[in-house]
């Protein structure tokens, strides 16, 4: 797994290819006995296709940036580029930013000098290392099947050190489906860890499958933090109250409408929460093929809907001085976009707004990369990452890129 360096051209030939292989990760389970979305035993929408979007890595120069529309005052910019999958981002001790993938199974680290940005190819051959964090100098990876700690990576990047294994420790599900980690440290210094369901919708072992886990950081002393979470792959403590609000997917393949997914809030002292999977999605929609007597009692309903197929993944709450007040404790959360809705939704990045009743806001706020009348996107924005100057960085799996959000006060022409 030793590092090398990236070209702005490099590999795009190859990973195309991957294509294919996103299309089969993301199709329906089908003939699985305990998948109840076979299209033959249910009422799944058949007329339903994927939208296979290979992970390339655009040029500099044909990223769409210029598609990019903010509100006034805000400015997009190309940060990076040349990562095929960007998804993931972690920020080390000494400016590295560390990004994981899935279907390529790389994690990238980015570093900068003389105000260029670098690329290299830290780890590679790992399945869906997705999940990232760091902390006290060690780089955390999650993969599927694997859970690895690499200590004192920012004086290694040209060769990563040996890491430790700690994948025994966490004793995590190997199933592949919905099992592509996020992670990330608390406010309690625990380390928070995803597990999706093993299928797009089933009965699911509740001790094992759909759930947040948090553990010390060397794997011990788990515990379930949330139920009933189909496929979260981003979540955030809000900066005052301390409480996990979490995106999560919604289920495939019941039609265009939905059901829609969720922006989630686990209200203080209910660790252990029931958000719903399988049996209730969204704003209480009972499932049409796993059915229960009373399928919403004793859910915690969402902070806010996300739209349908809208797949939210990276959230982060901004504690930033770059943007205006009004943005102070507000979430920012990369959504997507459909991959198999016949009107295409998402491909964004929208704020949620605390209400203060434990409910949110959603607000448009990086748009232009879909066209709704051409029902064409551009780019997949994935997650955020809040920068030390308060700049906001939005990667885009699609073109393998990074764009920098930045904010400067409007002046008014000269009379």
């Amino acid at each position: 797994m030793q590092a090398r360096y990236l070209t702005s051209t490099a590999l795009a030939a190859a990973v195309y290819a991957i294509g294919a292989t996103l299309a089969i990760a993301q199709a329906p389970p089908g003939m699985s006995n305990i998948d109840k979305s076979d299209p033959k035993a249910s009422k799944q929408d058949t007329n339903l296709r994927p939208h296979p979007t290979p992970p390339l890595a655009t040029p500099a120069e044909k990223l769409p940036v210029d598609k990019i529309k903010l509100p006034a005052g805000f400015k997009a910019e190309v940060w990076s580029s040349g990562h095929p999958g960007a998804r993931t981002m972690a920020r080390g001790d000494k400016g590295t930013i560390f990004m994981g993938t899935r279907v390529i199974g790389r994690v990238y680290a980015i570093t900068e000098k003389d105000g260029k940005r670098e690329v290299k190819v830290l780890l590679q051959g790992l399945t869906q290392p997705n999940g990232l964090a760091f902390k006290d100098g060690s780089l955390y990876v999650f993969a599927i099947n694997r859970v690895l700690r690499y200590d004192k990576i920012e004086e290694s990047l040209d060769k990563a050190p040996e890491p430790v294994e700690l994948t025994a420790t966490y004793n995590l599900p190997p199933e592949i489906h919905h099992n592509w980690k996020y992670v990330d440290f608390g406010p309690d210094g625990k380390m928070y860890v995803q597990v999706g369901a093993n299928c797009n919708i089933c009965e699911i072992n509740p001790g094992v499958h759909g759930q947040i886990r948090r553990y010390n950081a060397d794997g011990t002393g788990m515990e379930i933090v949330a139920r009933g979470v189909r496929n979260t792959v981003g979540f955030h403590w809000h900066p005052q109250t301390k409480e996990l609000w979490f995106t999560d997917n919604g289920r495939d393949w019941a039609g265009n409408a939905g059901p829609e997914d969720e922006l989630n809030r686990l209200p203080k002292g209910q660790e252990g929460a029931n958000f719903g999977f399988p049996y209730c999605h969204a704003n209480g929609v009972a499932d049409p093929d796993v059915k229960r007597p009373n399928p919403c009692a004793g859910v915690v309903m969402p902070a806010a809907t996300l739209g349908p197929h809208a797949a939210g993944l990276g959230i982060k709450f901004y504690t930033g001085k770059m943007f205006p007040a009004n943005y102070q404790n507000v979430a920012f959360v990369a959504r997507r976009g459909s991959w198999n809705r016949e009107q295409k939704f998402g491909y964004d990045v929208v704020i949620a707004r605390p209400q203060g009743n434990g409910k949110a806001r959603i607000e448009p706020f990086l748009t232009g990369l879909l066209d709704n009348q051409k029902n064409e996107f551009y780019g997949r924005p994935t997650y955020v990452l809040e920068m030390p100057d308060g700049a906001l960085l939005v990667s885009d799996e699609q073109n393998g890129a990074v764009y920098r959000i930045s904010y400067a006060p409007q002046r008014s022409a000269a009379r």
